[in-house]
């Protein structure tokens, strides 16, 4: 599982994914640990200046590539564009700022179960659960608290 070994070399995770290692792949990964919950634009954004002779479609195709292979997570926040991340295997959640869009983590239950269960006799076989919080991060609070004229706080 990626999350539990963020040390590891980008080429041995790929290579254990079943992927073949280039380097569009290893420096995907890399803006990937850098930056989690980044699109598809915000990593190419991140990479184009150490590869200069990488696509787009090279970047998407390499974040399709985790995906497929288990590697990287696609989540899609309605309204959002659809971004990925590292953290896979385990039964997190997600909350969006409703704000500046800002996209966090949430802590569920870890392992096979889903956090959420459905009644019995639903005839479903609960694998995941994906759950999205939306709210206001700190940020935008203390922004929104700021921008108040003095009488109104």
């Amino acid at each position: 599982m990626l999350d539990n070994r963020p040390d590891a070399p980008a080429d041995a995770l790929i290579r254990e994914a079943g992927l073949r290692v280039t380097a569009t792949r290893i420096a995907v990964l890399e803006a990937l640990r850098a930056r989690p919950h980044a699109t598809a634009d915000a990593v190419f954004d991140g990479i184009v200046g150490t590869l200069p002779g990488t696509s787009k479609q090279s970047v998407y195709n390499a974040l399709g590539d985790f995906a497929d292979a288990g590697l990287a997570r696609r989540i899609e926040p309605a309204g959002h564009a659809g971004t990925f991340e590292l953290r896979v295997g385990d039964n997190h959640h997600h909350v969006v700022c409703t704000g500046c869009g800002r996209i966090d983590d949430v802590d569920c239950v870890v392992g096979a179960a889903p956090c959420l269960h459905m009644p019995e006799g639903s005839g479903f076989l609960i694998e995941t659960a994906e759950v999205t919080f939306w709210g206001v991060c700190s940020d935008c609070r203390a922004k929104s608290e700021a921008e108040k004229p003095r009488g109104s706080r």
